[in-house]
């Protein structure tokens, strides 16, 4: 039978029938899937997969289809990179304006942790406001051709507006813990949801969330599906050809260079260095792509890193 992963805890999966419309707790057959070898977890929310029932509420995973969008990061608990959720049509990162504060370069690498998925940059909490350079920042993301908007889950604003954005589409809420994430997806979800997520509270010491949601779950909205993730701290782009982190950058796009492989590090005859150096490319926007590669350069073997030039 055909079926959707509706959320992964222990290697147990709960997953919903294409048809019936029921949900069965299902466990691999055999050790290793065969589509996800070599992967650290190798069923997310949002999975398409084909099992077989062992009774009316059991049964077994026989293969996983084709994902055709991810969203993955790196996790340096197990030193590998970490599918989150998959199989969406839209990634909303949400961030706030305060409580934890607005912090781009966070979205910046949420951006770099997706593949083949639009994103749309939230910002909740908006009736506090940013300060003049955060509007700024928050305003590049438009001129750059990302999708955002300004909601309040406190109040209600422009939620109708987000809802528009949403309906028809399978989408991922990813965001730091404490962005008011959860808080958000029960007012787009409304109180006929039976189960409501989690609402934490802020760790006012640092000035950031705490962890609420501890796995991915997707919930059913009236015309629309969320896939509601866990919280970040911090985030870290997943270990792949660093050459794919400036897709996440489209500003560099529009740059020549002198070499086709340029990573936009040192290089001479780099035409995004010299746009960052006239002012045409946001001087800090560069500077979150460059801690990108540079965390990226830090998980490889002593033995096999590459010496920058000076």
């Amino acid at each position: 039978m055909k079926g959707s992963v509706l959320k992964s805890i222990n290697n147990i999966y709960s997953v919903r029938e294409e048809q019936s419309l029921r949900v069965y707790s299902c466990r691999i057959k055999g050790k290793v899937l065969r589509q996800a070898e070599g992967e650290y977890n190798p069923l997310v929310a949002g999975d398409v997969i084909e099992f077989e029932k062992s009774s009316d509420t059991e049964g077994l995973v026989i293969s996983r289809y084709d994902r055709r969008s991810l969203f993955q990061r790196w996790s340096s608990k197990s030193q590998n990179n970490q599918s989150i959720c998959a199989n969406m049509d839209l990634v909303v990162c949400v961030c706030s304006s305060d409580s934890p504060p607005f912090r781009p370069r966070f979205a910046d690498r949420v951006i770099a942790c997706c593949r083949n998925v639009p994103v749309l940059i939230c910002l909740n909490k908006c009736d506090i406001g940013l300060s003049e350079e955060e509007e700024q920042r928050f305003a590049l993301y438009s001129e750059l051709g990302f999708q955002t908007i300004e909601v309040s889950a406190k109040t209600g604003k422009n939620i109708k507006d987000l809802k528009e954005i949403l309906r028809g589409k399978v989408c991922a809420f990813v965001g730091q813990s404490g962005v008011g994430k959860s808080s958000l997806v029960n007012r787009l979800l409304g109180r006929s949801l039976e189960v409501k997520q989690r609402v934490g509270e802020i760790n006012w010491k640092y000035n950031r969330g705490n962890h609420t949601t501890n796995y991915s779950v997707v919930l059913d909205g009236p015309d629309f599906t969320v896939i509601d993730t866990p919280g970040f701290r911090e985030i870290s782009v997943p270990h792949d050809d660093p050459a794919l982190v400036s897709l996440a950058f489209p500003e560099f796009g529009k740059c020549t260079c002198e070499f086709d492989s340029c990573l936009h590090v040192n290089e001479e005859g780099c035409g995004v260095i010299e746009k960052v150096q006239s002012g045409e490319i946001d001087a800090d926007r560069y500077e979150s792509y460059l801690r990108i590669l540079d965390s990226m350069q830090e998980r490889l073997p002593v033995w096999s890193r590459g010496l920058k030039k000076k």
